[in-house]
């Protein structure tokens, strides 16, 4: 198997960067990569000493102070300067997990030759990626718009020795890490402060990273959903294709045939039913978890356009021999697809939820919260508190924050996307996700068993099967703190073949 994932213009996927993240593949930079690097670099070398005007952001200030004209005795001064400056990060720690990510997405977007940096910079933060050197990113400061300046400040602060990384758990500073590897700090050339900064890498790792966690808690809401459905007793004709045809959208017919897979052969839903409907959280099904699956794959697009893009100002066109100052860090497009994210990814553990109420609601000759001799036992009525709560909670983080701007750097930056906050939220929804979810199997399992001896599909056995030998049956009150907890651990643990979830 490959160990090394070569950087190229090769297009990125979603599926690759899990790939390469999963396997902990190693990056290096392939000839073409290499090739842009150096050929960018050196025609702005050459730009610089022909060329005395001014040229935004390579020798003038930044932001408002973008008239400001700097001597060119003074350049790499500027670009530090800049990067020490903008590190005004506060708030939680950036998830290691996602720090990775920021790294990968950095070293693609400088590869493309349109950024202006030094092939030493690039090859240095390759050496973090591939060391596990991991900066101190915090999670508030971005206005998803001049780029994610604050974050990308501090995952550039050690390239010149400075500020804080993770190494073998360890967190310290950058000047010691550097000291133990032989590297010396990056002098940063003319523009690199400022390739560096700008950008959207922030939003995007945290886009790519969640939609790794949607797309398999997509796939199990579905298994769950189908557990909950045999656990009530509930009905397969709403999972006909016929239904599913005259109205195609193509996350509910992917949902339908899955129910119906997931199903296949089971005792209990061939079982003769006295009902002659289901509640919607169960009917529904397909079309409430398909149109989030349509969301995830449309945000996939999104994302996977922004991760093999430029997203730093200004642009360098070599073969044009022009230099053009626009707009490419502006975060727009990520802030409208992470809060559209969230909104899907909330509606998922809102129907989960009525789904975990229904079980505790005694009906379906199931017994009321799910435990014998109600009464003396309170049973499974307080976890549908803690889910409720959850959802609340998703509720109010799903208000969108693309809808707001607040002018900045003195009216120059007079509408921004707030992309950034878009991301932070978006991550806290779907790890609410995974916790309503697992409180539902947790009632679902335990409602099934009220079933026996009646077994449901061989797939579903199974999984229920590991889920046993994780989290066993209630018979009496107990803590159940540690069985939510472990139900957690069992969702996030569960490996899913890739292939049913592209």
């Amino acid at each position: 198997m490959e160990t090394v994932h070569y950087i190229s213009s090769d297009l990125l996927s979603i599926e690759k960067i899990n790939e390469i993240i999963s396997y902990d593949l190693k990056l290096e930079l392939s000839e073409e990569a290499r090739a842009n690097i150096v050929k960018c670099r050196s025609y702005l070398d050459d730009k610089l000493k022909l060329n005395d005007n001014p040229i935004y952001g390579i020798n003038t200030g930044f932001g408002s102070l973008c008239n400001v004209k700097i001597s060119n005795e003074n350049l790499s001064k500027l670009q530090e300067n800049l990067v020490k400056s903008h590190a005004c990060g506060t708030g939680e720690e950036v998830p290691q997990e996602i720090v990775k990510i920021m790294l990968l997405l950095k070293i693609q977007s400088l590869s493309y030759g349109h950024s202006g940096v030094q092939l030493e910079t690039v090859e240095r933060l390759i050496g973090f990626y591939n060391n596990d050197i991991l900066p101190v990113i915090y999670t508030q400061g971005s206005l998803g718009a001049s780029g994610d300046l604050a974050p990308l400040a501090h995952l550039s602060l050690p390239l010149i020795g400075e500020g804080e990384v993770y190494k073998d758990g360890f967190r310290q500073p950058a000047s010691k890490i550097l000291e133990n590897m032989n590297w010396k700090p990056i002098v940063l050339q003319s523009k690199e402060g400022l390739a560096l900064l700008n950008g959207t890498q922030f939003m995007a790792a945290y886009g790519v990273h969640i939609l790794i966690k949607a797309s398999k808690l997509s796939y199990l809401a579905d298994i769950i959903g189908a557990v909950s459905l045999e656990g009530f007793d509930g009905r397969i004709e709403p999972f006909n294709e016929l239904i599913h045809m005259v109205r195609p959208h193509k996350g509910q017919i992917v949902t339908a045939e899955r129910m119906r897979d997931l199903l296949e052969d089971s005792e209990i839903i061939a079982k003769v039913k006295k009902h002659v409907q289901d509640p919607y959280s169960f009917r529904c099904i397909p079309q409430v978890h398909g149109a989030s699956k349509d969301t995830i794959d449309y945000v996939k697009k999104v994302f996977r356009t922004e991760i093999n893009s430029v997203t730093d100002n200004p642009n360098i066109f070599v073969g044009e021999d022009q230099i053009i100052s626009g707009g490419n860090f502006h975060g727009q497009p990520l802030a409208l697809a992470l809060d559209f994210l969230g909104i899907a990814l909330a509606e998922l553990g809102s129907i989960s939820e009525r789904r975990t109420y229904q079980l505790i609601s005694g009906l379906r000759e199931l017994p009321a919260f799910l435990v014998s001799d109600p009464g003396l036992n309170s049973g499974f009525m307080i976890p549908q508190y803690t889910a409720a709560s959850i959802v609340s909670q998703n509720k109010q983080l799903a208000t969108p924050a693309s809808i707001d701007s607040i002018v900045s750097s003195n009216g120059q930056e007079d509408h921004v996307s707030m992309g950034a906050n878009a991301a932070t939220k978006t991550l806290r929804i779907i790890e609410n996700l995974e916790r309503i979810l697992a409180i539902e199997l947790l009632n679902a399992s335990q409602a099934i068993e009220f079933r026996r001896p009646l077994k449901s599909s061989e797939f579903i056995e199974m999984f229920i099967k590991a889920y046993r030998d994780e989290v066993s049956f209630v018979s009496e009150d107990r803590i159940l703190h540690y069985d939510i907890e472990k139900s957690i651990a069992f969702l996030m643990s569960f490996q899913i073949d890739s292939e049913v979830l592209q």
